[in-house]
């Protein structure tokens, strides 16, 4: 018995000597390496976030802290979930989760894959800092960021001059107290929007073909709510659709967007896109002195031409790639269904609505126990009402 305890011993301390990178404590060379470069990135962010350059720049290059120092930053993080030695030193895959300061009250979330090498004396430095492939951008993956504060809003842009996001500011300090007026003040009362220097720019940040929003004058993220903690929200704007449209058509875009970001936490898997988005469009007309056909050109023409819709758009129906003046009709279709509500009960109630909708989680019943109990009506009477209002409004 004690020999064979022997050979044991003997066997493990060979399989040791063969195996140097296993380690016998049981921590591998790969776990010390993992270990080593997390290290780097949390003194990494701490630089970043005390605003010390030169600590920044002993940790690697120091391109992105040129592009963010003017990012009012909370917190910034990186976890890394995989590290891959290389014959030049290493690529890591992490998570990065930031927090603007005073915006922000959950991280925005990002994959990263992150380049490094080592020093001749084994110290290892960060050499590159991008986006993980099938991960959208951000904002100083672009170029400097320029921030513009405004009193409910925080403007961050690249490649545009100071004026003209001193301009989106004073748009979404507008539209901000217009959202909560009729809304409510249970949301953050802050609005993020971040302006690209081109629609290219703008699809980079969402990660998507740039195809898909040709003529989409500004896109929320992070509006659909209900999956859990909440993320932060970012109006996106399409600079070259955006410059298209006339001062109104850009404040009723930027009330539009930020009804999204107030309303978002009660946005469900059960919100029917006609309801989020018509809902986003009345409050962004209110105000304002366009008649329905004016605010609603392709269902007018619809409706001149004897096509009276036969029911509410779908959400297939919203999709930035459907074609063109079919998108149009189905925002035009849910705004008019929700100016109805409005119009015919009052605003209070079509507020009460959009929020019966959200205390579901799934589609199923939602809508038709939030017509009943908010409105009395069945969906097939609302239909028939919304179909004759149309008709009224457009005729």
């Amino acid at each position: 018995m004690a020999g064979g305890r022997r050979v044991r011993s003997v066997g493990a301390l060979a399989l040791c000597l063969l195996l140097p990178l296993a380690g016998c404590a049981g921590r591998t060379a790969a776990d010390s390496a993992k270990g080593e470069v997390q290290h780097l990135l949390d003194l990494r962010s701490a630089a970043l976030l005390r605003h010390d350059a030169q600590a920044y720049g002993a940790t690697g290059a120091s391109a992105e802290y040129t592009r963010l120092r003017a990012l009012p930053l909370a917190s910034w993080d990186y976890r890394i979930t995989t590290l891959r030695r290389t014959a030049a030193g290493a690529t890591a895959d992490a998570d990065l989760a930031y927090r603007v300061a005073g915006y922000d009250q959950a991280p925005v979330d990002t994959r990263r894959t992150l380049t490094l090498a080592r020093t001749a004396s084994g110290t290892w430095y960060v050499t590159a800092d991008r986006p993980a492939g099938k991960s959208g951008q951000q904002l100083w993956d672009q170029g400097a960021v320029t921030a513009v504060p405004g009193a409910h809003s925080l403007v961050l842009g690249t490649g545009q001059p100071v004026a003209k996001l001193r301009a989106y500011a004073r748009m979404a300090d507008r539209a901000v107290p217009a959202v909560s007026e009729e809304w409510g003040t249970d949301w953050t009362r802050r609005v993020v929007v971040l302006v690209p220097a081109s629609l290219t720019g703008m699809a980079g940040l969402l990660g998507s073909p740039a195809a898909n929003y040709r003529g989409i004058a500004a896109v929320t993220t992070g509006e659909a709510g209900g999956a859990g903690r909440t993320p932060a929200d970012r109006v996106v704007i399409n600079p070259d659709a955006y410059a298209v449209l006339g001062t109104m058509g850009r404040q009723v875009v930027l009330t539009h967007e930020t009804t999204h970001v107030a309303t978002r936490t009660r946005t469900t898997a059960a919100t029917p896109l006609w309801l989020s988005e018509g809902y986003a469009d009345w409050i962004g007309y209110l105000g304002t002195d366009r008649t329905p056909a004016q605010a609603a050109p392709e269902l007018a023409r619809a409706v001149g031409d004897g096509r009276v819709p036969t029911a509410l758009p779908a959400d297939k129906d919203f999709g930035f790639t459907s074609d063109p003046t079919a998108l149009a009709r189905a925002y035009e279709s849910g705004w008019l269904a929700c100016r109805m509500i409005a119009d015919q009960w009052s605003p209070a109630r079509l507020t009460a609505f959009y929020r019966a909708v959200g205390t579901h989680t799934t589609r199923p019943g939602a809508v038709e126990t939030a017509l009943h109990d908010i409105l009395g009506l069945t969906p097939a009477t609302f239909t028939a009402r919304w179909q004759k209002y149309v008709r009224t409004e457009l005729g």
